[in-house]
């Protein structure tokens, strides 16, 4: 089995390529999903609630993730002490999907990540796709999505290691500065080059 990671920085479109990787069939594991699903963990919960006070509980007390992305994306002492939390949970659930998969004699397996070089994936993939675009087109998706200012933005996007210093790390770049259609033409691509070069 080969395991290719995939990732790109906020707005450059990373999920929009994972989901056609998932129209074409081929298995995703989500760190972002995944990263959503420790949370059922009560006590991982209330570790984090009890670090990062009560303005991050919504009135059924579930995590407020917008309230909690405001505090991380902003201080980057407040980020270290999240990822500290919930890294190791994360990095356990996803090995463990990648290792069912692995039993189900699965062929091609992508590991869909925002942070999969600073959070230490390398050594666990085979390949690594880097979905990049255009800074000002990145600014605007964002803007756009989460609904934010333009300094807000820009905040998120300096939160994360630069596209250019992503690159070095990279076997394939996609640049998805264009439309949807223009992406899926890429993935199409990308789908036979992982075919005729990377599977076994």
């Amino acid at each position: 089995m080969i395991i290719i990671g995939l990732t790109g920085n906020i707005g450059c479109g990373k999920s929009s390529l994972s989901t056609i990787f998932i129209q074409e069939g081929i298995d995703i594991v989500d760190a972002d999903i995944v990263a959503r699903q420790i949370f059922e963990d009560k006590e991982l919960l209330n570790q984090v609630f009890d670090i990062f006070g009560s303005t991050i509980k919504n009135e059924d007390n579930t995590l407020n993730r917008k309230a909690l992305a405001n505090i991380v994306f902003n201080d980057d002492k407040e980020l270290v002490k999240l990822n500290n939390l919930t890294h190791p949970a994360i990095r356990k659930k996803i090995l463990n999907e990648i290792e069912n998969l692995r039993i189900q004699n699965k062929k091609v397996v992508i590991l869909d990540a925002a942070l999969l070089i600073e959070s230490d994936y390398l050594n666990h993939i085979d390949k690594l796709v880097l979905v990049k675009c255009d800074e000002k087109v990145q600014i605007e998706r964002i803007k756009n999505r989460d609904n934010c200012t333009e300094e807000e933005a820009i905040s998120r996007i300096k939160s994360q290691m630069s596209q250019s210093e992503k690159e070095k790390y990279a076997d394939y770049i996609i640049d998805n500065t264009g439309t949807f259609d223009e992406l899926k033409e890429k993935a199409s691509i990308l789908i036979n080059y992982i075919k005729e070069n990377w599977s076994e």
